[in-house]
């Protein structure tokens, strides 16, 4: 049974995890799923890892508030740099949300949602960027990407981000459960954010909340499906 209460959904307390030795926090409902997909990529030869996977509030905020203070760098559709001293609070804002989620609103604070990689397909002192090259023809984690792409769904995983909708931008590294996700999903609400939001505020809130509807439709609910429906 999914925990729905608005601290899971929010990325305000990790009662709805398990810890993993080796994938980290995992939500309960999710965990088994996980290992079966992670055990299924190495028999294919694929030393499949989790990049990065459950973030707390406080985690996703650090991420939001130093690229909202320009101390992390803020990528264009095509993964490279923005000036940032040339943007306005509200290209700021938007530039964010292509890449990074708000905080209380990112799908890694339920345990469902995991961004994966193969670390055995990077060369020798090479560092994963997590960017769309390194997932596409040509680019060191294509393997995985190609297996991954053949066999989630067995599993019960989907690509939220699988294409641009104009929200957040093509992922092809991040897997979620969809049966569980999905719940959660459902379960968060604008007044839910907005609460958090006031109660812990980040960078840039007075823009937040007035755009608040917007980044709901546009980036948060706005997500692919597993086919046919995206």
């Amino acid at each position: 049974m999914h925990t729905l209460d608005p601290l899971s959904l929010t990325g305000l307390h990790r009662e709805h995890l398990l810890e993993d030795a080796e994938l980290g926090w995992v939500n309960r409902a999710v965990i088994d799923d996980l290992r079966r997909l992670r055990q299924a990529a190495r028999r294919d030869g694929l030393a499949l890892e989790v990049f990065s996977g459950f973030r707390d509030f406080n985690a996703q905020a650090r991420i939001w508030n130093a690229k909202w203070l320009g101390q992390r760098t803020l990528l264009d559709d095509q993964s490279q740099a923005l000036d940032y001293s040339s943007l306005s609070e509200s290209e700021r804002l938007h530039a964010i949300l292509r890449w990074s989620a708000l905080p209380g609103a990112s799908r890694h604070h339920w345990g469902t949602d995991f961004d994966l990689y193969s670390p055995a397909l990077l060369a020798e002192g090479e560092r994963l960027e997590l960017i769309q090259p390194e997932y596409q023809a040509g680019g060191c984690q294509s393997p995985l990407a190609r297996w991954l792409e053949q066999h989630a769904a067995e599993y019960g995983f989907f690509y939220p981000y699988q294409r641009d909708l104009g929200g957040v931008a093509f992922e092809p590294w991040h897997l979620s459960h969809y049966s569980c996700a999905q719940s959660y999903l459902a379960a968060l609400t604008p007044e839910l954010l907005a609460e958090v939001l006031t109660s812990h505020p980040i960078e840039g809130s007075e823009l937040v909340a007035a755009e608040l509807s917007t980044i709901f439709t546009r980036y948060i609910t706005n997500i692919c499906l597993p086919e046919p429906s995206c």
